[in-house]
């Protein structure tokens, strides 16, 4: 399948010239996550979700924000900041939903063939026509468009920006593994995958061949990239991302030694990378102590910024600048996780474990089923005997074992009527891979969803 982005941009073009308002041809959305369905070739299978702010100017730049393994783009819409930075900055963001199995279960597929290759087929050729959808639909500016994603989000963010250069423009992978990390299907799960599992190690240029031959031939601008990593992640770990920051060097041509390096808030070391005019082509974050739970609150500011769709440009020319590139002013935040929550409410949870020698993943869906929001809210459960949790993802988990607290982040405090958050960690096992037999949220039983 080939990809012609002068025909997929043409009926955005035609309504510039003739002067028509996007918003007479778009639906009466209200700024809400709305789903959108037969938006264009989907060999993927994949759901397609939107978030359209009400105020937007009339060729809005588009974010793709893509959830980790087990989640959805509901969710990711619920328990990260990106659509309360859209409000801010008027852009819009479209949150796909990846339903393929690889050992977790609704991952986005990095690891098949036909994913490695431009036009080939699967997750990559659905998450473009996403894109020319809302470009058609709603004016979005084939210009300003830009990947980010957590974990299995983070590492479509690569493949994104390694097959569609001319479409993205800049990406910000959090957690993520270099592009064609993967062998196949069958190296994707932890504890059989040597992607993940600590056994790649390939040369800068092996990496930047990778991403030359996934579009051979393109001679054309390359998407800036910007890279997350906690250093104590264990579940993708932390050494892949020295293996995308060679990777991403080597596409531009730029030294493996960074022109600068900061740190921009506590625990957030930064080290960039320039080219020969001074602007930060890759930028790379190390968040010290941090396990597979990024972004973190106030990191997708960072990334938008990176974007340059936040008014501070993004592409720095001092990269020994500390706040060249740093958001104009942090996303308001939500009561911390350690505010007491209020009274018990309504539930309903779903669980889903995925298990594999000694260790496991589980991902919680939280529903308010009440008729009151919830603002700020603890889950308790009791592990089986022989689990115990080394990492979580939106939510802070204490202890690690037994009966176990995980408590809202500040992004994800407030539960409306009717909505979701998701959560979840790993964990090690010594055989008893089962599910805890109950949840409570403020102290009320939930149901089983």
């Amino acid at each position: 399948m080939s990809f012609n982005r002068k025909v997929l941009l043409g009926p955005a073009a035609l309504l510039a010239v003739v002067g028509l308002t996007v918003v007479a041809l778009r639906p009466a959305y209200a700024a809400t996550l709305t789903e959108v369905t037969n938006f264009g070739a989907n060999p993927g299978g994949m759901r397609m979700h939107v978030y359209v702010p009400d105020a937007r100017p009339a060729n809005p730049a588009i974010v793709v924000a893509m959830h980790g393994c087990g989640g959805s783009g509901p969710g990711f819409y619920s328990g990260s900041e990106f659509a309360s930075l859209a409000d801010r900055y008027g852009f819009i963001v479209i949150y796909p939903s990846a339903t393929q199995q690889a050992g977790f279960g609704n991952c986005f597929d990095t690891w098949s063939d036909a994913a490695k290759r431009r036009g080939g087929g699967s997750d990559p050729v659905s998450v473009v026509s996403m894109v020319t959808y809302v470009e058609r639909q709603f004016g979005g500016d084939p210009n300003r468009v830009y990947a980010t994603g957590s974990s299995s989000g983070g590492m479509m963010t690569n493949e994104m920006l390694a097959l569609y250069p001319d479409v993205f423009k800049a990406g910000a992978a959090f957690m993520g593994v270099p592009f064609n990390c993967f062998a196949n299907a069958a190296d994707y799960p932890p504890g059989s995958s040597r992607c993940t599992g600590g056994g790649m190690d390939r040369t800068p240029q092996q990496w930047g061949d990778a991403v030359r031959q996934a579009y051979a031939g393109y001679t054309g601008p390359r998407p800036r990239v910007q890279l997350w990593h906690g250093t104590s992640d264990t579940l993708v770990p932390y050494q892949l991302l020295q293996e995308e920051i060679e990777q991403w060097t080597d596409v531009f041509g730029l030294s493996q030694t960074p022109m600068a390096t900061d740190t921009p808030q506590s625990g957030w070391n930064r080290r960039r990378y320039a080219d020969g005019s001074g602007t930060v082509r890759v930028e790379a974050y190390s968040i010290q102590g941090a396990g597979h739970s990024l972004p973190a609150p106030g990191m997708a500011a960072y990334a938008i910024a990176f974007f340059g769709i936040d008014g501070t440009g993004g592409t720095p020319s001092s990269p020994g600048s500390p706040t060249s590139s740093r958001p104009s002013s942090p996303p308001a935040s939500s009561p911390p996780a350690s505010s007491p929550p209020p009274g018990g409410a309504a539930c309903r949870v779903a669980d889903t474990v995925n298990a594999w020698n000694t260790g496991l993943t589980e991902n919680i869906t939280i529903t308010n089923t009440g008729g009151a929001a919830i603002n700020g809210w603890a889950l308790t459960f009791t592990l089986p005997a022989g689990q115990s949790i080394t990492s979580g993802w939106n939510a802070a988990y204490s202890p690690n074992s037994g009966a176990v607290t995980a408590r809202n982040v500040s992004y994800n405090a407030v539960l409306p009527p009717g909505g979701s958050t998701s959560i979840g960690f790993q964990a090690t096992h010594t055989g008893n891979t089962a599910r805890p037999p109950a949840f409570a949220l403020n102290g009320t039983a939930c149901a089983a969803a």
